[in-house]
């Protein structure tokens, strides 16, 4: 980690300038970020006098279309290797800067107010479940995720007529904490943020690890943004990261 971060700033290093921590910047996040980035904002902005951080938190791929059609995006962290690789792909992003800084584990959460019983992806087919939040795979993460995982274990196709898709993770939660699914897909992290109304049930083995990039946008032009990726690579932001239930990328 400590190898990537020296590399890191070296990419970085000519797009920060002395007067960068002066600019606002605008950083589109994974809505599974929203919480441990406004601390990291607030730190940074703490740390840099007179500077502003500005969120947008959706799912992955929706703010990957957002930066496609030229929303003016300084940095651009998703929940998945998959979305920046296409982001990547199509010249949205400056490959010099994209980094991974956070791993996340995807979980099964049931309500608080209802007996657990939820011991295996298998049980997930009982009559009693009728209603299963999952994010919708072709634009959220966490639903290609648990997409993968089910099908791993030959599920996914008789759990569809049960599924509720939800537009990112957090409205997965919240199906979830309002009781309004019986069970749903979201990350260990989003589940600590509503623990007093969803338990985790068990942690989903993916096929692939929860792994977040981080990279600065192509059509950027604001020397700041470098500086608030090494802020967030850098020991301040993994500090918040973990504690808000991140782990260290590999």
């Amino acid at each position: 980690m400590k190898h990537r971060q020296r590399l890191l700033a070296l990419a970085l290093a000519p797009l920060v300038s002395l007067g960068a921590a002066a600019q606002d910047i605008t950083v589109s996040a994974a809505a599974s970020l929203q919480n441990a980035m406004r601390d990291i904002g607030a730190a940074y902005q703490a740390a840099r006098p007179g500077s502003k951080v500005n969120f947008n938190f959706a799912a992955s791929g929706p703010l990957l279309a957002q930066i496609a059609q030229g929303a003016p995006v300084d940095v651009f962290a998703s929940a998945d290797v998959e979305t920046m690789d296409k982001a990547q792909a199509q010249g949205l992003v400056k490959i010099e800067s994209r980094a991974n800084f956070a791993t996340n584990e995807l979980v099964l959460v049931s309500p608080l107010s209802r007996a657990a019983g939820l011991k295996s992806l298998a049980d997930l087919k009982r009559p009693g479940i009728a209603r299963i939040a999952v994010g919708t795979p072709a634009t959220v993460p966490a639903g290609r995720y648990a997409q993968s995982a089910l099908e791993a274990q030959g599920l996914w196709a008789d759990l569809t007529p049960k599924f509720v898709f939800a537009e990112n993770v957090r409205q997965a939660l919240n199906y979830v904490s309002r009781a309004e699914a019986d069970a749903g897909f979201v990350y260990r992290t989003d589940a600590i943020v509503d623990k007093d109304k969803v338990r985790i049930d068990l942690v989903v083995p993916t096929t692939k690890p929860v792994v977040y990039p981080i990279a600065l946008v192509a059509a950027s032009r604001n020397a700041a943004a470098g500086d608030f990726v090494k802020f967030v690579t850098g020991a301040q932001g993994q500090a918040v990261l973990g504690k808000h239930g991140f782990s260290t990328a590999p």
